[in-house]
């Protein structure tokens, strides 16, 4: 910013190019000579501030000051344009030798002077003439370019798959929101549909219960008002002091006598009808018995898978829901490890090879189980769980009692879940189609169940 300031400052206003020979005007400003010469033969004026100047150029007094910072300026010029062009042909200067660069060592890949050629640093080294060995890397790069350019559509595809599968996940996701908006629309108008009967059973209830209670509190009040009535008589023929008129009074006023003979007290035997007023298990139970009545409309529902085995130490049940052991041998107070294989009983397919399916097993307190696929399960063994495709232990450490499986078939996962409350505890990929529900697990004195609701 200096510099330039500086050269601004020692350039004439004239031909704004730094002075040559500067010369000043009575005005104080300052001119090339040759300028304001020309300049003075049209008008005895200062270009600047328009002050007359009575004489011509050549009778002007020389500026030494801006000559002297003039010539230094253009000097310094001089020196940055030479060290310019000598920094350029440094550049193709050897930076150890000061020779120009002639050779391209192919080992190294950079360009080497005559001498470097023959010294220790390049010895047994390969070379090639700059321009040969242009020629040959020009040949290369060609190569490599057309390598490019052949693999560039590959990627173009790959992106536009990529851009398709970002679509699809989109529509898919579009596609799931609706279909859960669905499903939940359905609980919902259920639910709004069982709340509205239940709420109506209640305010039948309500007004059976009242209109009775309505009956007995007339009946009630009846009596009573007939009491009061009978007590304001008696009392006043009671008010009468003379003894005539009290008989007269007395037999005259035949409602009161007929009133007495007939009087029976009515207050014990009138009862308070209390309200029968009750929902049943909806006044204690009413979500657990909603969620009941819900898995009779909800689908799809768990696979009622259906048990078998091959063991004569195992009976099956026989709704094929149980395996018990059964021991035959003095080997019966060991723990055995007893394999079982699951067969789906509403459409009597032993094997998953297609769709969703979801199944629970309890499993209880036993020390050691296994489920999920005959190749891929969710191993116990006391402690901790495993993944038995890759054998490493999981961080879940729940103590479910009820293991509920997932398998889809379409994405190959099978996923792992306490049934008591959904936690997810583990998903698996890898596994071969079909799949045969498993099970292997210690024996002890409860039975093996899969769970049906």
């Amino acid at each position: 910013m200096a510099s330039a300031s500086y050269t601004e400052d020692l350039s004439c206003p004239i031909c704004l190019t730094i002075f040559a020979d500067p010369v000043i005007l009575p005005c104080g400003h300052s001119f090339c000579r040759e300028c304001i010469t020309v300049s003075l033969k049209s008008q005895h004026q200062c270009p600047q501030c328009r002050a007359t100047v009575p004489t011509e150029g050549n009778n002007l007094l020389t500026n030494h000051i801006l000559k002297s910072l003039a010539e230094k300026v253009k000097e310094n010029e001089k020196l940055k344009n030479e060290y310019r062009h000598d920094k350029e042909v440094a550049e193709w200067l050897c930076p150890e030798h000061d020779e120009k660069l002639k050779l391209f060592c192919i080992t190294d890949q950079q360009l080497i002077c005559v001498i470097c050629c023959n010294g220790e640093k390049h010895e047994g080294h390969k070379f090639k003439p700059i321009k040969e060995a242009a020629a040959a890397v020009t040949q290369e790069l060609t190569t490599f370019l057309q390598q490019v350019l052949s693999d560039t559509p590959t990627i173009e595809s790959t992106a536009k798959t990529q851009r398709e599968e970002i679509t699809k996940t989109k529509e898919k996701s579009h596609q799931l929101m609706t279909q859960i908006s669905s499903q939940f629309e359905e609980m919902h108008q259920f639910l709004r549909k069982r709340e509205e009967e239940i709420k109506n059973e209640l305010k039948h209830k309500e007004e059976d219960d009242v209109e009775k209670m309505s009956e007995s509190l007339n009946a009630i009040e009846t009596a009573l008002s007939e009491n009061r009535e009978l007590e304001g008589k008696v009392s006043s023929v009671l008010e009468i002091t003379d003894p005539e008129k009290f008989l007269k009074s007395w037999t005259e006023d035949k409602t009161v006598v007929t009133a007495k003979s007939s009087f029976r007290p009515r207050g014990n035997t009138l009862k308070v009808v209390n309200t029968s007023l009750y929902l049943g298990p909806y006044e204690s139970h009413l979500q657990f018995f909603m969620w009941k009545e819900m898995l009779q409309v909800i689908k799809p529902r768990e696979e009622r898978v259906s048990l078998q085995s091959n063991s004569a130490n195992i009976t099956v049940s026989d709704d094929g829901r149980s395996l018990f052991f059964t021991p035959q041998s003095s080997k019966s107070q060991s723990i055995y490890h007893v394999n079982y294989k699951q067969n789906i009983s509403a459409s009597s397919v032993s094997q998953f090879s297609s769709g969703q399916h979801y199944w629970e097993v309890k499993v209880g307190q036993r020390e050691y189980w296994e489920v999920g696929g005959e190749n891929t399960f969710l191993k116990f063994d006391g402690q901790n769980y495993y993944d038995s495709h890759q054998g490493n232990v999981l961080a879940f450490n729940g103590s479910p009692q009820k293991i509920g499986i997932y398998l889809n078939c379409e994405s190959k996962e099978l996923s792992f879940y306490d049934a008591d409350n959904m936690t997810h505890i583990h998903t698996m990929l890898p596994y071969s189609r079909p799949v045969s529900a498993y099970f292997n697990m210690a024996v002890d004195r409860n039975p093996l169940i899969v769970c049906w609701y």
